[in-house]
């Protein structure tokens, strides 16, 4: 079985955890396109809210009504993938650049479900570079601290985010306290947030894998 249909795979078996007139939150990147298709296919869910610009043009252009976050006090279920996840269900995500919206949608959803092919399930975070999204006039001063904390930033290059930030992608961290990393860069004036995704991470995590679909629950 190929990745793409990994991620395939998991992006069906989502679907199965949807109700009939469900609000369903779509994340962004590979996986989600996949999961995307299957919810345009299935024709249940009442609308969408997008985690971004490309997830909303994508919805759209497969049949799903776009709803705004701000007309939804609550909804059921976001669906979205991850660049890592480790057996806690806590994640980096943000390899797309949406890493801000994302973590806004599943702050409102009432369960997350990841959708990840069996390569992105690891045991400790940070082989996969951590992107932490700041204010374009504070990149420099951001990166002198990320560099106190261990990490080696670099800027993404030729890339501004939906919010019309950059992203420093910070290569050289073993995460083993994801929370206290998180909160730690969350306080650093002038980033706007950072990819982990530990003080709320996943509720389900769905992977699709060379033997199946294998389904685990915070």
């Amino acid at each position: 079985m190929t990745q793409d249909e990994m991620k395939r795979t998991a992006a069906r078996e989502a679907v199965k955890y949807l109700s009939i007139g469900d609000v369903v939150g779509v994340g962004t990147g590979s996986t989600t396109n996949y999961f995307i298709e299957e919810l345009s296919e299935w024709g249940g869910a009442v609308g969408a809210i997008a985690s971004s610009e490309a997830t909303a043009d994508r919805l759209r252009n497969c049949g799903v009504p776009i709803l705004d976050l701000n007309g939804v006090e609550s909804f059921s279920v976001y669906v979205d993938g991850a660049d890592e996840i480790n057996h806690k269900l806590e994640m980096i995500k943000g390899g797309g650049g949406a890493l801000t919206r994302e973590k806004i949608v599943a702050a409102v959803a009432k369960t997350f479900i990841c959708i990840v092919d069996e390569t992105k399930v690891v045991d400790v975070l940070g082989q996969f570079p951590l992107p932490v999204e700041v204010l374009p006039m504070a990149a420099s001063y951001v990166s002198r601290v990320i560099r106190g904390l261990g990490g080696d930033p670099e800027i993404r290059k030729n890339f501004v985010t939906d919010n019309g930030n950059v992203i420093l992608d910070t290569y050289g961290l073993s995460i083993e306290n994801a929370v206290e990393l998180e909160r730690k860069l969350n306080n650093v004036v002038g980033v706007v947030t950072n990819g982990l995704f530990s003080e709320r991470p996943a509720d389900l995590m769905v992977v699709g894998g060379a033997n199946g679909i294998k389904v685990t629950r915070s």
